[in-house]
């Protein structure tokens, strides 16, 4: 169950690709692919020369899902609130 080449550059991509362009279809699969890279790493089946790019796309994945859930929360009160405010004032 050795961890394919390449899988650390992969995760790097998807965990930029999570905070500047596609969010959360490419934020989380960095974070999981991540988690389990790092597990195959720590266990002895992974290239540990990868470790490094592995850890920053896990980050990137981390807060690419923590910026799409901000963005998210903010549409959700501002529109919510838009909502709020043209129900009161049409009265």
């Amino acid at each position: 169950m050795a961890a394919k080449s390449g899988q650390g550059t992969l995760i790097l991509i998807l965990g930029i690709l999570g905070i500047i362009a596609c969010g959360i279809f490419t934020a989380i699969p960095a974070w999981i692919m991540g988690n389990n890279a790092l597990k195959a790493i720590d266990s002895g089946y992974g290239d540990p020369n990868e470790r490094s790019l592995v850890q920053i796309g896990r980050i990137l994945g981390i807060v690419g899902v923590a910026l799409f859930a901000a963005a998210f929360l903010f549409w959700i009160l501002f529109f919510g609130g838009m909502l709020a405010l043209g129900a009161t004032s049409g009265r």
